[in-house]
């Protein structure tokens, strides 16, 4: 399905980042004040952990990100201090916070997630200039989380109609109305649409009980034209990921879960970068699956490591269905 073209690189892209702020409590109680232990602060948003996780796994890739306001200077140096260099993409809008907060007593976690600033058509229009101008062909392009309020969601769409006749391939990674409009109405196939199964099922209308379903899902929406392969994560059953040619599942590996946070990005950088290397669909989404089971054992958004994505890749058996 890829071919590594030299020189070719691994874009991430982030409109919607987040300084990600994470803390522990004994119980989560209403109208008490909660005495928390001190903050983790991690840089954070789709594309941006989708960088760090590539870091953590061995590899490069270049994370494009919208930094403004207050918080952008500690954002830039908490990325700093992780080994990457974004590349800005202009708009100079306020970064949005999110907090996680883990209960002890129960291993719960509470995750309240903000917004972000609104864009203008400058910002947009300023941010579709810097990512054009960027990507060259034979670069994967990955953009992943949410959109800001004001971005039209059909924004990657169109994007990707630009960039992919030039030879640039989309992984999209994205979720609601954004989604919808990537399952729906394309304009030109993206080279991979990933979702997890709770998504696809609202997409297609249909329960997904099991892998093949997922299956048959992922098929329905390659046949649609929505992308050329398609990904549906399943939890703990694992993750299906289908072509033209085929589909297989590959099952999670059973480990301890500290925390769920940054699971997805971590599968998506993982299986990102194996597709950069030349691995085949079935294998790259092995590994993705494997990093994702790694990051569940880390906690708050830590990500995936490499020895863990290692030792949880050689657990993973790929069905074919």
């Amino acid at each position: 399905l890829y071919i590594q073209v030299a020189m070719s690189r691994i874009l991430t892209v982030t409109l919607n980042p987040a300084l990600d702020v994470s803390t522990q409590t004994d119980t989560v109680d209403p109208d008490l004040k909660l005495r928390c232990c001190a903050p983790n602060r991690d840089p954070g948003g789709g594309g941006v952990n989708v960088s760090r996780a590539i870091a953590n796994l061995g590899g490069q890739s270049t994370a494009m990100v919208a930094l403004g306001g207050t918080t952008a200077k500690d954002y830039r140096d908490l990325l700093k201090a992780e080994g990457l260099t974004p590349l800005e993409l202009g708009p100079q809008r306020d970064i949005r916070q999110s907090l996680t907060v883990t209960e002890t007593s129960t291993g719960r976690q509470y995750r309240f997630v903000m917004p972000g600033a609104e864009w203008q058509t400058g910002d947009i229009d300023t941010a579709l200039a810097r990512i054009t101008a960027t990507a060259r062909p034979g670069d994967l392009l990955v953009p992943s989380g949410s959109q800001p309020p004001g971005v039209p969601q059909d924004l990657f769409l169109k994007l990707n109609a630009t960039l992919a006749p030039t030879g640039v391939r989309m992984i999209l990674d994205t979720s609601g109305a954004a989604l919808a409009a990537a399952a729906h109405a394309p304009r030109a196939p993206l080279a991979l649409l990933r979702m997890d199964h709770h998504e696809a099922a609202e997409l297609t209308g249909t329960p997904l009980p099991d892998a093949l379903a997922r299956a048959a899902a992922a098929r329905q929406l390659i046949d649609r034209g929505a992308a050329e392969c398609v990904a549906i994560a399943g939890g703990p059953d694992g993750t299906v990921i289908a072509t033209a040619e085929g589909a297989w599942n590959c099952p999670a590996p059973k480990v301890p879960v500290v925390s769920r946070v940054g699971a997805g990005d971590s599968f998506v950088a993982a299986l990102t970068l194996a597709l950069h290397r030349g691995d085949p669909p079935s294998r790259a989404c092995a590994w993705g699956v494997a990093a994702a089971s790694a990051a569940v054992m880390t906690p708050d958004t830590r990500l995936c490591t490499r020895a863990d994505t290692d030792r949880c890749y050689a657990q993973i058996q790929i069905q074919a269905l």
